[in-house]
């Protein structure tokens, strides 16, 4: 029983001492080793990228200790994530050794640094948008990937991915929606393939609205004369009225829209004096309603322009708050 024992205190100590190995020790000697002599940081790169192709001729414990000190070595910038293309090999990736092995490596990577400079590194290289195909081609959803990560004890991974395919399919639909402008697609055209994309990447009513309102001003050449621009302004604006519409059927989406309108105004100075013409303009077509005006002009406004907006916004905030009061004197009387 002693003898059994002593055994598997021995074997503990052999582990933790090869533990300690992997992730104190080796990492600082090929990082010293580098840093003094800059002529085998290529070498050590193309030679830990012919490993990882021959993956499979490690047994998985093997795998899993030189994912970890991969990871580690990567944070500490002695590899660059470029190494990582080898993993894409269609053989590991058919096999699921690829993923697995990723889900090791991210676990130490991440232990040593963060997703937020997990996600740098990525984008230096342009991998931050194909972590998806360390799965076989009939795997490569975003629904597989945040359930095998996240059951992986890598939730940040799963969102940061998420966050990356939901960013990658917001300017997807910018092109797209700019494209079918310049060709005039009619407005029976565009509005089903806007909901359609909303519902399929999950994106708000209040993103979509911002989409639509940058794709809307980029259409045009404006005029440079600040007399001149708001008038050009209106009667582009006028014409896109049916399609703004199409997506302000909330409250905060209509904020959003003023928002962005402000900035806009704001950014461009020209458009300076347009900004409350084309809010009026948005009022009459029923693109805007009062109680978003309202909130606006109360707190919710950007500080950008601030003090010539709200000026600029006064009389028809007044006319609003009159007509919102006459409305409500005639429900009650009519009670």
């Amino acid at each position: 029983m002693l003898l059994e024992q002593n055994l598997i205190i021995a074997a503990m100590q052999r582990h933790s001492l090869t533990f300690w190995w992997l992730v104190e020790c080796w990492p600082q000697v090929f990082n010293k080793l580098i840093r003094r002599y800059k002529y085998l940081e290529k070498g050590f790169e193309d030679e830990v990228k012919k490993l990882l192709l021959f993956l499979k001729g490690f047994s998985e414990s093997e795998r899993n200790k030189l994912a970890m000190l991969t990871g580690i070595l990567l944070a500490n910038g002695t590899l660059n994530a470029s190494i990582l293309n080898s993993l894409y090999n269609e053989n590991l990736v058919k096999e699921g050794v690829s993923a697995a092995f990723a889900v090791k490596l991210f676990k130490s990577w991440i232990n040593e640094k963060d997703i937020n400079a997990v996600a740098a590194s990525l984008r230096k290289v342009n991998m931050d948008n194909r972590l998806m195909e360390l799965f076989p081609a009939n795997k490569q959803s975003l629904e597989h990937f945040t359930k095998y990560f996240t059951d992986a004890g890598l939730k940040e991974l799963s969102e940061y991915v998420r966050n990356q395919q939901c960013i990658g399919a917001r300017k997807e639909l910018q092109k797209e929606l700019q494209e079918q402008m310049s060709r005039g697609d009619t407005f029976k055209d565009i509005i089903p393939y806007v909901k359609e994309e909303m519902k399929k990447n999950n994106i708000s009513e209040q993103t979509v609205i911002g989409i639509i309102w940058s794709s809307v001003m980029s259409t045009v050449e404006w005029n440079k004369k600040e007399e001149l621009v708001a008038e050009q302004a209106i009667k582009h604006l006028k014409q896109y009225s049916p399609l703004l519409a199409a997506f302000t059927t909330q409250g905060q989406s209509e904020l959003t829209l003023l928002l962005k309108i402000q900035e806009y105004c704001y950014d461009n100075i020209h458009f300076m004096k347009a900004f409350p013409k084309i809010v009026v303009l948005f009022y009459k077509a029923e693109v805007l309603s009062e109680e978003p005006i309202l909130k606006w002009y109360k707190d919710a406004h950007l500080a950008k322009g601030k003090s010539v907006f709200l000026e600029q916004m006064k009389k028809f905030v007044e006319w609003l708050k009159n007509a919102e009061e006459e409305s409500e004197s005639e429900t009650e009387e009519g009670d």
